[in-house]
């Protein structure tokens, strides 16, 4: 399948090196969400919670409005990293997070501590009906703010009526 993405027209080079990255970036934190569940979980502090949900939110809307420099300061300085620049980061969104890019709908679950990182589930509906469950990991940075360290989608099962 790899091999097949490069021989499609603009898909080479940085695209095929970007999509490895992100395919071994999902597998790891889908892998690490169910290791989740088998482990002690702690609840989050109202004031962390709001502060989590707010940095999603926060990121969010700046992919509403196109704004790739706004959208990338809600990201981790590992994810910055990976990614060098904000307009890399909002084609990455954009091409393999269509839902989280422009969400028909969203819905916060309760988020929960585990090991230092928050684990925030938003249930998300895509424009074309279909439910999608994304799973963010946050840590906090060493200024005290949390940002936004992962985040992987699974397809839900029903579509809208």
């Amino acid at each position: 399948m790899l091999q097949d993405l490069s021989k499609v027209a603009g898909f080479g080079g940085y695209h095929m090196r970007f999509f490895r990255l992100l395919t071994w970036v999902g597998l790891w934190t889908f892998t690490s969400f169910f290791g989740l569940y088998a482990q002690t979980v702690e609840p989050l502090r109202p004031d962390d919670r709001a502060a989590v949900r707010l940095v999603i939110e926060g990121q969010l809307a700046a992919f509403a409005a196109d704004d790739a420099e706004q959208a990338f300061s809600y990201a981790s300085e590992t994810i910055q990293a990976t990614f060098m620049t904000a307009r890399n980061f909002m084609d990455m969104v954009r091409i393999a997070y269509p839902v989280v890019y422009r969400p028909a709908s969203l819905s916060f679950q309760v988020p929960v501590m585990k090991n230092a990182e928050v684990w925030q589930a938003v249930q998300m509906r895509d424009a074309m009906g279909v439910d999608w469950m994304a799973l963010y990991t946050l840590k906090r940075q060493a200024d005290g703010v949390w940002k936004i360290n992962g985040c992987v989608l699974q397809r839900g099962t029903d579509r809208a009526a």
